[in-house]
Parts: structure tokens; C-alpha cells; sequence
């Protein structure tokens, strides 16, 4: 029977690195065997060396030298696998033959590394006395050596520490460690493809590439955060400029509103006065008109007189009269000349005019300046308040707002969608519910507030009066109401076109500089806050604090009409978002 046969197996001759026979083969002090080449590049850049298979540290890193026993061994194995190589002539040189049995003077030294396999007979190949006269048997009566038992699947190293903390990858084509990189092809190979496939190329090895590598990681991750650091300025940066813009938005916003508000209410001032005036003139020319013809009729009169006296006394018999009177009556009467006197055609427009093209220069040059310079940033400013939440954001929480007609005072008239209420004339019948005002002409909403945030928009248009704002829900609504925060109102009024008050005790006078025409309503519930804006413009007007102790709905009153000039109806109007 073959000594391979016998004694050894494909396990006990290959590397727990590279996976292969051993070439080389080197021994720790801990006494595990590796090639020279493999445990040498392994511990390439540790600090601390350490075992591949029994992590034994070393403090210092062991000078290895070949285990030359060992490798003649691996070299016979070779031999005996039919491998070839040198293992046949090292074997002659040493006196033994390259018959596929190993070196008599080796014999000994195998039996105490490798032992028999348990099934086997302890024996060794024997030659022919034909062949090898000097043929000794190697059977011993010694009891056989314990069994390895079966042998195991093929060992694989787990990389550790310094150089990994996942499974070495093995090459699925030769089933050897991947330990080279090629940096012509970028990729990770085994020593066989490497010589079969990368020939030529720039090739290291794996730890060597990754030593070189992780040089360059610091410098790589430090421009990675300059790259990310200079992105997170840059959104800094337009989210700066997107605030500037709001406020430039806002700015220009209230100063175009504010100045063609006013070149509109000039204009229609002086329409007005040119109205007034052209009407007075008419009327001061069919006046002059009447007294001129008043006269020239009395004239007219007193000549027709004269021309019937004429005729008299061309029929008269007597001459002395007729001689006599016709002197006297021969003499025109006293009359005014009318050859130059006419109607004035002068309107008195002409000032109005002349008014207005100054004033018309005048906002010329101020759009001039405005398109050279913008609006300047103290200019306009509605409200000292600016950290109020800006129109769009409070636009998010709109509520659709209806109104309760059961609330309604006699005097008002709800549309039928329930969106919009003006004053009347007179008080309708109407049947009289427990939650009707009966004394102040107002409505409620019927949606009811206990908690959140909520927001809705009132058009007012061009009243001259009006309340907006919010109330307690357990309001009185009969007789006369104190209507001030202590009471459960908060709401903010314009009388008089252009005074604009929150009712307070006493009052608390808002100023504004643009007169909103769409108000819009904010209520946070539980900051306790009530909030107004002018829509249009996108600014806010004021906002007033108060604890919210129970529910409150909206609260809407058109004012009386004040004989038809205060008319125009309060309308609800869809919250459509601003940009």
C-alpha cells in the first residue's frame, strides 16, 4: 500500500491563507504552518501580529524561517499526487528512488507527524526483490496512533483586525485566496489568474493596495466635507436670499398698493371735484341765463309798449297832440346794449386739470425714482409687528366659514349660500330665536372653534363701516353689549372710512397706511391669539392676545347702512393662497 495512501491527506498540506498546497512553507511559534509568502504579507502593516488561526498575539513580529522538513514533505506529496516538480530529483540526490515511495530515512519522521487512518493496516508498500533486493518491511507490531477522524470540509482562514473583519474571498474559478489586485483592470484575483489572464498588467497585492489606499482616505473624506460644507452654504445661502426676496416681495408689494392706492384716489378725487364744479358752473350759467333773459323780456316788453303807442297815434286827428307825443315817444327807452354779452362758457375745470397733471408729474417721478432705486426699505412699513407668521403660512390653515342665520339682528339680510350679509333698511319679521342679537345689527359663524388654528378672508370693499373678528360662544345676544375682550368680543372695526380701531377699553387705534379691501381673519386657540391682514397688500395689521377660555365662532357685522352709503354687503370669499 502507498505511504499517501496511508498517511497523508490533501488537508494537511495547504495553507489556511491561500487555500493551495503549501509553497514555502514557514512555522509560527504558536506552531501553525503558513507559505512564507502568504503569513509574510498578511502581517504587512499590523501592528500586532497575530495567528491566523489561533489569534495568538505575538508582541513582537517572529523572524520566520522555512520549516525545511516540512517542505521536502509537501515536495514527496507533490510527487506522489503526480504533481512533479523538483520533489524526484531531490529525492535521487537523497538516494531514494522516483518510484512514488518516499525516502527510507524520512519514513520514521512521517509516522510521528502523520498518523494512520483507522480503517487502514498500518502498513507500508513493499517493493519486489526483482526490483530492490535490499527491500526491508516497514509492519510494526506498535499499536496504531489515534484517528483524526474524518477528515473535515476544506479550511477556510477568517481574516481578522488589521486586515478584515469578513471571510477572506476565494477565486470560485481556482478556489484560491483572492491576495492580488491589478491596477491596469481594477480588480481583485487569485495568483492563477493573475499569470493566466493579467499578464503584463501593474499588479500588488491586495493588502498592499489597500495600505496605499487608505493613505488616501483623509484626504478624500476631508474633501468630501469641503464639498459638503460649501453645499450647505449654498442652501444657506438661497434660503437667505429666498427670505430676502419675501421681504422684497412684501416691501414692493405694500409700496405699489400704497401708491396707486393713492394715484387712484386722487384721480378719483379730482373727479369728483371736477364733477362738483362742472355742476356748478351749469348751474351758475343757467342762472346767468334766466336773469338775462328775465331782462331782455322786460326790455322786449316795454318796446312792444312803444310800437302800439306808435300806432296810436299814427291814427290820431289831432296834430298839436300828435306833434307832442311823438317826441316823447320818438325817444328810444333805457335798454342795455346786448350786442356783447353772452352766457359764460367757462366750466371752471380748468384748476381741477391743472391739479391734476401736477399731481400726475408727480407720480411719474416717483416711479422713476422707484425704477432706479426700489422702494426703500423703511418705507410702507404697515405694522412695528414683524414676527407675525407671514400671509402664506397662515393661508394653510383656512376654514371654510358660514354664516348663522339664527344669529342674524332683524335688520340683516344673509344670502341663501350663507356667505355674505348686509344691512337693510328696516327690520324683517322674523321669528325671534334665543340666539338672535336683537339690539346689535351682527351675525356669528357657524362653525365652532375649541382648539387648532383657523383662518378665513372677508371682502370689504369700499364700506365705510364695519366688525370683524371672533366672540364667545356664550355671548349674550339680547339688549345692549358692552362689546369688548372682557365680555367675549375681539374684533377689529373701521368707522368713517378711515378710522380703524380694536375694541379694547378704551379703544386701541390701528394706523394704516394702505385701506385694505379683503381682511383676513387668523385665530390661534391655544396661544390665545386673534390676528388680522390685508390681503391684497399681504401684510399684517394686528394681532391681539387673550386666554381663550372656552368655544368662540367667527364674528361678522356690516354696520348699519347709514342711508345707503354704507350698503355694500360683508362676503366670505375663498382663501386662495398667495406666493
Amino acid at each position: 500500500m502507498s505511504l499517501y495512501g496511508s498517511f497523508l491527506s490533501d488537508e494537511q498540506f495547504l495553507c489556511s491563507i491561500c487555500l493551495d498546497v503549501f509553497s514555502s512553507p514557514s512555522s509560527t511559534p504558536c506552531g501553525h504552518s503558513f507559505c512564507m509568502s502568504c503569513i509574510s504579507t498578511y502581517w504587512d502593516g499590523c501592528k500586532v501580529c497575530q495567528c491566523p488561526l489561533c489569534k495568538r498575539t505575538f508582541p513582537k513580529r517572529p523572524d520566520l524561517q522555512i520549516n525545511r522538513t516540512l517542505r521536502e514533505i509537501t515536495e514527496q506529496f507533490r510527487y506522489m499526487k503526480g504533481g512533479g516538480g523538483g520533489g524526484v530529483e531531490t529525492e535521487k540526490k537523497r538516494g531514494g528512488r522516483g518510484d512514488g515511495n518516499i525516502p527510507d530515512y524520512l519514513l520514521d519522521e512521517l509516522k510521528k507527524k502523520f498518523p494512520r487512518a483507522p480503517a487502514e493496516t498500518p502498513t507500508c508498500e513493499t517493493r519486489s526483490p526483482e526490483n530492490d533486493p535490499t527491500h526491508q518491511p516497514l509492519a510494526s507490531s506498535a499499536p496504531p496512533p489515534p484517528p483524526l477522524g474524518p477528515p473535515s470540509t476544506r479550511r477556510r482562514f477568517t481574516m481578522s483586525g488589521a486586515a478584515s473583519s469578513q471571510s477572506a474571498a476565494v477565486c470560485g474559478i481556482h478556489s484560491r485566496g483572492v491576495t492580488v489586485y491589478c491596477r491596469t483592470d481594477r480588480v481583485c484575483v487569485c495568483p492563477d489568474c493573475d499569470a493566466e489572464q493579467h499578464q503584463g498588467h501593474e499588479t500588488v497585492s491586495v493588502e498592499d493596495e489597500w495600505t496605499e489606499t487608505r493613505s488616501q482616505l483623509s484626504a478624500s473624506s476631508q474633501e468630501i466635507q469641503e464639498m459638503i460644507r460649501e453645499r450647505i452654504r449654498k442652501i444657506e445661502e438661497i434660503r437667505t436670499s429666498v427670505s430676502e426676496l419675501e421681504l422684497a416681495v412684501e416691501r414692493e408689494t405694500a409700496g405699489s398698493v400704497g401708491l396707486f392706492s393713492a394715484l387712484v384716489s386722487a384721480i378719483e378725487r379730482s373727479q369728483a371735484q371736477l364733477m362738483e364744479v362742472m355742476e356748478m358752473s351749469r348751474r351758475a350759467a343757467e342762472h346767468q341765463a334766466d336773469a338775462m333773459i328775465r331782462q331782455l323780456e322786460m326790455e322786449v316788453q316795454e318796446l312792444r309798449r312803444r310800437e302800439s303807442a306808435l300806432a296810436a297815434l299814427a291814427q290820431s286827428d289831432d296834430p298839436s297832440h300828435g306833434v307832442k307825443t311823438f317826441h316823447l315817444l320818438s325817444t328810444p327807452p333805457p335798454t342795455k346794449n346786448w350786442s356783447g354779452v353772452s352766457v359764460t362758457s367757462d366750466l371752471g375745470s380748468g384748476t381741477i386739470y391743472r391739479s391734476l397733471v401736477a399731481l400726475l408729474e408727480k407720480f411719474q417721478e416717483e416711479l422713476r425714482n422707484i425704477s432706479e432705486k426700489g422702494f426703500p426699505s423703511s418705507a410702507l412699513e404697515p405694522s412695528p409687528v414683524r414676527a407675525q407668521p407671514r400671509m402664506r403660512r397662515v393661508q394653510e390653515y383656512a376654514l371654510d366659514v358660514t354664516l348663522d342665520g339664527d344669529t342674524a339682528h332683524p335688520r340683516l339680510i344673509v344670502s341663501d349660500d350663507m356667505k355674505s350679509v348686509r344691512c337693510g333698511e328696516r327690520h324683517r319679521l322674523l321669528p325671534d330665536h334665543p340666539e338672535r342679537f336683537d339690539r346689535v345689527v351682527c351675525v356669528l359663524g357657524s362653525e365652532v372653534i375649541s382648539s387648532g388654528r383657523h383662518y378665513w378672508e372677508v371682502e370689504v370693499g369700499g364700506k365705510t363701516d364695519w366688525d370683524l373678528g371672533v366672540a364667545r360662544k356664550s355671548i349674550s345676544k339680547k339688549g345692549k353689549i358692552d362689546v369688548t375682550p372682557e365680555n367675549g368680543y375681539w374684533f377689529l372695526s373701521l368707522r368713517n372710512k378711515n378710522k380703524y380701531a380694536f375694541r379694547t377699553e378704551p379703544s386701541t387705534d390701528v394706523c394704516l397706511t394702505l385701506r385694505p379691501q379683503k381682511i383676513g381673519v387668523f385665530v390661534d386657540f391655544e396661544k390665545g391669539q386673534v390676528s388680522f391682514y390685508n390681503v391684497d397688500a399681504k401684510i399684517h395689521i394686528y394681532t391681539f392676545s387673550d386666554p381663550f377660555t372656552e368655544c368662540i365662532l367667527p364674528f361678522f357685522s356690516p354696520c348699519t347702512n347709514k342711508s345707503g352709503k354704507n350698503e355694500a354687503p360683508l362676503v366670505l370669499t375663498p382663501v386662495n393662497a398667495t406666493e
